[in-house]
């Protein structure tokens, strides 16, 4: 069996919307953020204070530098360890008008639930694996409705 895209559930050409899904649509507005200094303590804080998994690591002029995530504090580390030791330095980005399927292509290239969204090289979003599954549920609720709708008329 092939792999499944999103327009592949969609209605035919005709009845598709002509709005494209951009990133900034979906992503979350509100990120919360590290920079390098902060321990392992702040930043586990910080996760279980706003219930996030990720925190993108930002450099002096807001630009992603690193990425944490709460597999990555797992580990039996120190509280004091400063989170530099430990980020992930390879930060996976999308810029924020990009359309949201590729996002989801680079989070299954590259097997990552977290993409941070960028404008201008600054992080103005995040964008999870969770935002794509409820986009998909929106959207089988649409065509479940639409069905309904055709069945009536």
């Amino acid at each position: 069996m092939g792999k499944m895209r999103l327009q592949d559930v969609a209605p035919d050409a005709g009845e598709r919307k002509s709005t494209t899904i951009k990133i900034i649509d979906l992503m979350s507005k509100r990120v919360i953020s590290a920079e390098p200094h902060f321990t392992v303590a702040r930043v586990r804080g910080l996760m279980q204070r706003n219930r996030i998994l990720a925190v993108p690591v930002v450099g002096p002029e807001g630009e992603a530098v690193g990425m944490i995530t709460a597999t990555d504090l797992m580990d039996d580390l120190k509280d004091g360890t400063p989170i530099s030791q430990i980020m992930t330095q390879r930060v996976y980005k999308a810029p924020a008008y990009n359309e949201v399927s590729v996002a989801a292509r680079m989070m299954l290239k590259h097997r990552i639930h977290h993409l941070v969204v960028t404008n201008d090289q600054k992080v103005v979003g995040i964008i999870s694996s969770f935002d794509l599954l409820r986009l998909v549920e929106d959207r089988r609720f649409e065509l479940k409705n639409a069905a309904r709708r055709g069945e009536a008329g």
